[in-house]
């Protein structure tokens, strides 16, 4: 894989990941502070990294190509 290649799929996987993360410690933090760091690290990667997979970086493929559209 191409070095641009690479560096365009970590930007994409990082815009899903940062406000995915931000956004359930938002909600769920104050509940999740009072299990030890192993079961919060446990349930924060059970539900976001499906919510990654299946939901955040296909929705920024599709922005993405959307923008894509809209410059040529």
């Amino acid at each position: 894989m191409k070095t641009k290649v690479k560096l365009l799929a970590s930007l994409k996987i990082w815009m899903a990941i940062y406000p995915s993360i931000t956004a359930f410690l938002f909600l769920f933090g104050n509940q999740l502070a009072t299990l030890p760091l192993y079961l919060r690290t446990l349930v924060l990667t059970l539900v976001l990294v499906p919510w990654i997979v299946f939901v955040g970086v296909p929705f920024i493929d599709t922005l993405m190509k959307k923008m894509q559209r809209k410059n040529e």
